[in-house]
């Protein structure tokens, strides 16, 4: 009797979820409540370029105290300089994040000279652009490094705070290529299903740790016009521009949104996907140009993030 109850009380819940996540679909993006993040610490990766140093950007107009990271010294000077103009506060630190020492003694730093970390966003990332087999070994487990074990060093710096206090948020950017393959970016994909896997772990390790004050938002954009993949082309959609993404990114953290894969149509059909047999998917791959999207890449290989 107990198994049954517990059945038709998980059905009642579903229902309710299916319908409050159609009222949030239904629900205008302007009566849509933000959280306030005014005087908290938010440390963001590949801050210094792109991507990275729009988001942070954008979480400094929000009043949020920036926390810069990057092994680009001049950029997250740059970055600093736009925030700071603006009226924002930001803190600058040259770290490699595929480097756990560095990170740990990064954090340290972060913790005695700015304070306790409420947002941890992890955007740095860098892309190979070649098929496997030409691909080193060291560039390989560079990407791995960067793009995807690095997210367990900042964790494992960030996280204890957060969960002490059950009170925080994790910013995951990954990509569209850690939900579907690509070729030439065998290495990449690979990186970002990990980084995506680890990101749903993590959330559902919290749940069971009851520790729901600690919120987790996965964002998976297309790929962007930063230059990472300059030369790249589908055939039915133009690379996303970083201003767009970036701007929905600091919406779905304000939000607590917990996953967002843009634009939105890649959602659908992603989702789709899962019921089409494997050949089906295939003919809709090459409809689209995944398997030429490579051809011409140019982006630039200099070991940058995003």
């Amino acid at each position: 009797m107990n198994i049954i109850l517990d059945v038709l009380y998980t059905v009642a819940l579903v229902l309710w979820y299916y319908m409050e996540a159609l009222i949030a679909v239904l629900t205008p993006s302007s009566l849509k409540r933000e959280k306030e993040i005014s005087g908290k610490v938010a440390v963001v990766t590949g801050a210094g370029q792109g991507l990275g140093r729009l988001i942070s950007i954008g979480l400094a107009s929000r009043g949020a105290r920036l926390v810069l990271w990057d092994i680009n010294l001049k950029g997250l000077k740059e970055t600093k300089a736009i925030i700071e103009r603006d009226g924002g506060e930001a803190y600058i630190y040259e770290c490699n994040v595929a480097d756990r020492s560095a990170v740990y003694d990064t954090a340290d730093r972060v913790r005695r000279d700015v304070g306790e970390v409420y947002l941890l966003l992890n955007n740095a990332g860098i892309v190979n652009g070649k098929w496997l087999l030409d691909t080193p070994d060291d560039q390989v487990q560079r990407v791995m490094d960067v793009n995807a074990t690095a997210h367990f060093w900042t964790l494992k710096a960030f996280l204890p705070h957060m969960i002490a206090v059950n009170d925080g948020h994790i910013v995951t950017v990954s990509s569209i290529a850690g939900k579907a393959p690509c070729p030439k970016l065998v290495d990449y994909c690979a990186s970002k299903y990990a980084a995506v896997g680890l990101h749903e772990s993590l959330a559902i390790e919290l749940r069971a740790m009851k520790k729901t004050g600690i919120h987790l938002t996965n964002i998976c954009p297309f790929f962007i016009n930063t230059g990472m993949f300059a030369g790249c082309r589908m055939k039915f959609h133009p690379m996303l521009e970083q201003e767009e993404v970036a701007n929905r990114v600091v919406q779905a953290t304000l939000r607590n949104e917990h996953q967002v894969i843009l634009p939105a149509i890649y959602d659908v059909l992603l989702r789709l996907s899962g019921l089409f047999p494997r050949k089906a998917v295939r003919a809709i791959e090459d409809l689209s140009g995944v398997g030429s999207f490579m051809e011409n890449f140019t982006g630039h290989n200099n070991g940058r993030s995003k």
